[in-house]
């Protein structure tokens, strides 16, 4: 087994991909036609993003996260050689500013936002070998 692909359900599958554009310099991969799937270059796993009508097509029952409401016990982390400038860009771009920078105990700096959706985004350092 191999992890291929992290996806959240979303109401707006385009306006989320150009977020993460804008907020993380993340790079689109593609979206479909139907604007309901599209897939961020984000290296071997992929992050995507499926229309929240597709969760119901799949005979799943979720929980959507809103931004107003308790974050999901789920976040997306992204790496990156400087947390407080990619802080700085989400928070600017748009993302709710959860915790500033802070450097942890084994080395590593993180932080956290939420996205237009309301899904915590851990930003972090790569850890040290």
């Amino acid at each position: 087994m191999q992890l291929g692909y992290v996806i959240l359900y979303v109401p707006d599958v385009p306006a989320t991909i150009a977020f993460y554009e804008t907020a993380f310099g993340l790079k689109r991969r593609f979206i479909h036609e139907s604007n309901s799937y599209g897939e961020l270059e984000t290296g071997t796993t992929a992050l995507a993003f499926a229309s929240e009508e597709m969760a119901a097509q799949n005979g799943l029952t979720v929980r959507f996260h809103r931004p107003k409401e308790t974050t999901a016990a789920v976040e997306v982390a992204l790496v990156t050689p400087d947390v407080a400038a990619a802080f700085q860009r989400s928070v600017q771009s748009g993302a709710s500013p959860v915790h500033p920078p802070k450097q942890k105990p084994w080395g590593q700096t993180v932080a956290y936002v939420k996205d237009l959706n309301g899904v915590l985004v851990e930003l972090c350092s790569p850890m040290s070998a």
